[in-house]
């Protein structure tokens, strides 16, 4: 399930300083963009958070058993194994894993697999500059997250009915 369009993502110059109450965390980004790795490994090791980058599913697998992080960024469109059979597999071998969806697919059932995975947040790469900061502290704090592109989108609108079993969890 690769993505069709390569996204990449930007934010604004100065991004705010912004901490979550968690503190700093290790968070595992997974993108098959080196460039998209970069950027977020920038923003959020630039507020103190170890950043273990991975390239595909396998490696991504891989240094979540070694690394055992804190939250797992993770795109949907990889080679090898897209990012819900990560999440899955994830699942099986850390059950308590925080995993934040970012990426550039809005396709409602995407979204709603997603967070059949167990999945507490959902970025869109196209969102990530004023979104990500916000979703990893909350998903950090144990709040779910979706990004106001999916919320909003009338086009491909997700209903709330069907998310509600996967959000507001305790």
């Amino acid at each position: 399930m690769s993505s069709s369009a390569t996204a990449e993502m930007s934010f604004p110059e100065s991004a705010p300083a912004f901490i979550s109450e968690a503190g700093t965390a290790r968070i595992l980004v997974v993108d098959d963009q080196p460039s998209n790795i970069q950027i977020v490994g920038a923003v959020l090791g630039g507020l103190g958070h170890e950043i273990i980058p991975a390239a595909d599913g396998p490696t991504a697998l891989r240094r979540v058993a070694l690394r055992s992080p804190d939250l797992i960024l993770l795109d949907i469109g990889l080679p090898e194994l897209n990012g819900l059979e990560v999440a899955n597999r994830i699942r099986q071998v850390a059950s308590g894993a925080r995993i934040l969806f970012l990426t550039s697919n809005m396709d409602k059932d995407i979204v709603r697999a997603a967070f059949s995975t167990g999945a507490r947040g959902y970025v869109l790469k196209a969102d990530a500059g004023r979104e990500l900061l916000p979703a990893v502290a909350g998903v950090l704090g144990g709040d779910d997250f979706v990004s106001s592109g999916i919320r909003s989108n009338e086009s491909d609108e997700i209903d709330n009915d069907k998310l509600s079993p996967y959000l507001n969890r305790t």
